[in-house]
């Protein structure tokens, strides 16, 4: 039976996703939110960037929404402001890393602190939380990748909130499908020829918003203070999939070379590929397909843990 007030909510995020992303690449022009192409990035000539504006402010008006019967999304927006305001800062004058990890740590706390999960579980939580969202970013390397990954991701919330108990309306499926439905539309701006980029404050956004619903859905069906460690490092990684095994394997690349763990470079698994395929949409479409296996496996490991 058709979810009327579901289906409202996947219209309205689609609609708002592509109709501030117009928007928000105006906004760009105006104050000087450009990526300019350097030795390290693949594509060409001066593109706005800045697009997660429209995202921020559409999370922000769910949030309201939802508010009353979600408590915790009140904590995640909260969060989610922090994220973007600084990787928005970050597209208009770069940040220190270090300045990004503590406020994405600080962000991460606002989520994972009220569970009371005990300090193995907490620490866990808060290093997962914060590696997301900094993988999203560092994946977001070519047209509709970061994107995509996203609305697969956000899928994988739809399923996971109906593992958990009877709610009014289904309710704890309804962020997974706005927030799919409005990385939607702003896919039809960046994919496969882009005329806008998420830009830091996006992808970063969009790393948070998942990785703080997947660890309070996944704590409402069953307390992760009780879970296993190795079953819970086990679960976030796969739910993780490809954007954590890509920034795991290029933060160890880069520090067994003497570098930095910051040090950028043209070595990530989408730029390996590209070389490989000659193609942008071929590429995205091998690794969204390996995130989607890692989400299914996820999804199945949980399954089995409740």
């Amino acid at each position: 039976m058709l979810d009327v007030r579901l289906f409202i909510f996947l219209l309205l995020g689609f609609f708002w996703g592509g109709l501030t992303a117009p928007v928000s690449i105006r906004l760009a022009g105006i104050y000087g939110i450009i990526d300019v192409p350097d030795a390290r990035k693949i594509h060409k000539g001066n593109m706005p960037r800045g697009a997660g504006i429209g995202l921020w402010l559409g999370y922000m008006l769910m949030a309201v929404i939802l508010s009353g019967d979600i408590a915790y999304i009140r904590c995640i927006a909260t969060g989610a402001t922090v994220i973007f305001l600084c990787g928005y800062l970050d597209d208009m004058c770069s940040l220190s890393p270090f300045l990004r990890l503590a406020l994405h740590l600080g962000a991460s706390g606002l989520v994972v602190l009220p569970m009371n999960l005990g300090i193995f579980h907490t620490v866990i939580a808060l290093l997962w939380i914060a590696g997301v969202t900094s993988a999203y970013n560092l994946i977001d390397g070519m047209n509709g990748l970061c994107i995509s990954i996203f609305i697969a991701s956000s899928c994988a919330l739809y399923m996971l909130g109906r593992f958990l108990p009877a709610t009014p309306f289904g309710l704890q499926a309804y962020p997974g499908v706005y927030m799919g439905a409005m990385a939607l539309g702003v896919l039809c701006w960046n994919f496969p020829s882009a005329q806008t980029f998420l830009g830091d404050g996006g992808s970063t956004l969009l790393g948070y918003l998942f990785a703080s619903h997947l660890v309070t859905l996944a704590n409402f069906t069953r307390p992760l203070r009780l879970m296993n460690l190795a079953d819970m490092i086990v679960l976030l990684m796969l739910f993780g999939g490809i954007p954590v095994v890509d920034t795991l394997t290029a933060f160890t690349r880069r520090m067994l070379t003497g570098k930095s763990p910051f040090y950028p470079d043209k070595k990530h698994l989408h730029h390996i590929l590209i070389s490989l395929t000659g193609s942008n949409v071929l590429t995205v479409i091998i690794i969204l397909s390996l995130q989607v296996i890692m989400l299914v496996a996820g999804l199945r490991y949980y399954a089995r843990l409740i």
